[in-house]
């Protein structure tokens, strides 16, 4: 049994680690669980590491497949759909990366989005945004493959514009600051424990 399989409460490690640093990324910013995710995944082989971006890109175009049937205006929309195409895209090219490597990709869990309007698309697009890059650059220094990481550096590229063009849509800075700021793994910890249920 892998480590992606093996059950915490009733959820999968994997689950268990993207349940937290979406918490994290939900109370501080997605800029704070890069040490998370890198702390969570340090041991991992490549293809738990790309199983890993595989049930993040999972919930990134489950979310904005979901978001097109709200009521959005023209931009919101606009961005919606293509933002939905390209995490499609990733999630293809993440499980053909991953059998690649002899591996099976992960299968998709069930995601519920609190969204019902525009506003609170944006608003969780950003935290899913934001989390998304940091989830990328915590995870780039485990992946021992130069391929991988050259895959895995392509897709954060994009993801970091996905961001930006939502942040920009909300009226706020696309890049607010010029480093992300970083906790410690038992800060991070501390503050999500409340907010993962089993």
């Amino acid at each position: 049994m892998t480590d992606e399989t093996i059950q915490i409460s009733g959820i999968s490690r994997q689950a268990f680690i993207l349940r937290g640093a979406m918490a994290a990324g939900a109370v501080y910013g997605g800029g704070m669980v890069a040490p998370f995710v890198s702390s969570a995944m340090a041991g991992s082989g490549d293809a738990d590491i790309l199983n890993f971006a595989l049930t993040l890109e999972y919930l990134e175009a489950d979310f904005y497949k979901k978001a097109k049937g709200l009521d959005l205006s023209g931009d919101a929309m606009k961005l919606a759909k293509e933002l939905a195409d390209q995490e499609a895209q990733h999630v293809n090219a993440l499980k053909q990366a991953i059998k690649s490597l002899g591996a099976k990709p992960v299968k998709s869990p069930s995601f519920s989005f609190p969204i019902s309007d525009e506003k609170s698309f944006l608003k969780l697009a950003q935290t899913l945004e934001d989390t998304g890059v940091s989830a990328y650059n915590g995870a780039a220094p485990s992946i021992s493959s130069k391929d991988i990481l050259a895959a895995a550096g392509s897709i954060v590229q994009v993801e970091a514009r996905h961001a930006a063009a939502i942040r920009l849509l909300r009226g706020e800075s696309p890049a607010p600051e010029a480093f992300d700021r970083t906790l410690d793994k038992g800060a991070v910890l501390k503050a999500v424990k409340p907010l993962i249920k089993s």
